[in-house]
């Protein structure tokens, strides 16, 4: 892949500490591990997994931007939905995965302007690197809130508040599985020296059971199952005694994932803000995802006792929330300031850019139903 960015020596270095681990782990089980393990691995390695190590992961000089990274106006804007049910609850928001910290400060702000600040703001995130940014991005931004916030480093038993997360499921390991006369389930092992991919029978019940539903339209059809986003739903599921669940990501209903012409799957990897279909392309210095299934995520939350209040793209969510009232609060003759926010709207709710791809969906218990972020464009019955 000559095209792309050259690594720096101590990143190189960083990857190849993970490849001997990796390495090391698949020869301990007998030479082959399931994908979930290697991509776990591959994120989350203490010390050098993506997640795990230093590298700088978000904004233009890492290897992808987030929608708060893109303008605070989006953080503004999920703050006016969290401040209509937030008065429902106990009044603590948890943040799964939150990144630099930007959306929690963006957020803090304006509820405090609004007057709806939360009780406590809890975040819960696996980076130790990233924790440490946001700490930073918080005591920077926020300071006066200080003793409204802490850091989890575990799920809480009981939940009573607003839960949200901002692209937290596509980056939970994901199985894959391949059809060849029968589905097969694609794991990690090493051939002269490298990783590489083994298919081997499906030997999980759970990932059995899911696959015996998908009909594969040709030989060789490869896609994903994430039973970790559906174990993530039914754990929150359980522990949500009230409140609210809201997660932003990209993804599709049931019937696009599994569209014929989808026949490759979904999983990328992001580096340097190029896409890899590689994922053995320089583990721990490259980011992995699959898009979401949200039919089944819909189903995990909604067989788990939680009530499914919408579903729709975030195009609609932003718009129904009020982010051009955010917008237009800016002050258009101040150009400096005005148009970088205006173009970064213009590709969270453009349906060519981010608006139709990255989809928002909510469940809750014990709270209302009118959510202003799904007043028009739900799509529940496409799920």
């Amino acid at each position: 892949m000559s095209h792309l960015p050259e690594p720096s020596v101590e990143a190189l270095a960083v990857s190849r500490t993970l490849c001997r681990r990796i390495a090391q782990t698949i020869g301990d089980a007998g030479g082959w591990i399931p994908f979930p393990h290697y991509m776990e691995m591959a994120l989350y390695s203490p010390g050098c997994g993506y997640y795990a190590a230093g590298s700088h992961k978000l904004g233009s000089a890492g290897d992808f931007t987030t929608a708060p990274e893109m303008t605070p106006l989006f953080g503004r804007t999920l703050a006016r939905q969290v401040a209509q049910l937030l008065p429902e609850t106990a009044g603590t928001i948890y943040e799964f995965g939150a990144g630099s910290g930007i959306l929690a400060a963006d957020m803090l702000e304006a509820l405090d302007a609004a007057g709806s600040l939360p009780e406590r703001y809890a975040i819960i995130d696996l980076s130790a690197d990233l924790i440490e940014r946001q700490k930073a991005t918080l005591a920077r931004r926020v300071p006066h809130l200080a003793d409204r916030i802490q850091w989890l480093d575990a799920l809480p038993d009981r939940l009573d508040g607003i839960v949200i997360g901002n692209e937290v499921l596509d980056a939970m390991p994901c199985e894959l599985i391949r059809h060849e006369g029968t589905w097969r389930r694609r794991g990690a092992t090493v051939k002269d020296g490298a990783l590489a991919f083994e298919d081997r029978p499906i030997d999980d019940a759970g990932l059995a059971e899911r696959a015996a539903r998908l009909v594969p339209p040709l030989p060789g059809y490869t896609t994903e199952i994430s039973l970790a986003n559906l174990a993530f739903i039914r754990t929150l599921a359980d522990r949500l005694e009230r409140g609210a669940l809201l997660f932003v990501d990209y993804g599709f209903p049931e019937s696009e994932y599994y569209h014929p012409q989808r026949h490759m799957g979904t999983l990328i990897g992001h580096y340097r803000h190029h896409t890899v279909d590689d994922p053995f392309f320089l583990p721990g210095l490259m980011d992995l995802t699959c898009h979401v299934d949200f039919t089944a995520i819909a189903l995990a939350g909604t067989e788990a006792g939680l009530d499914l209040i919408g579903y729709t793209t975030q195009a609609h969510f932003l718009v129904n929330a009020g982010i051009t009232e955010e917008l237009q609060a800016l002050d258009p003759n101040d150009p400096a300031r005005y148009l970088p926010h205006s173009v970064a709207v213009q590709r969270l709710v453009s349906p060519a850019e981010m608006g139709e791809l990255f989809k928002v969906i909510g469940f809750g218990r014990k709270i209302g139903f009118d959510w202003i972020g799904f007043a028009s464009g739900d799509r529940c019955h496409m799920l």
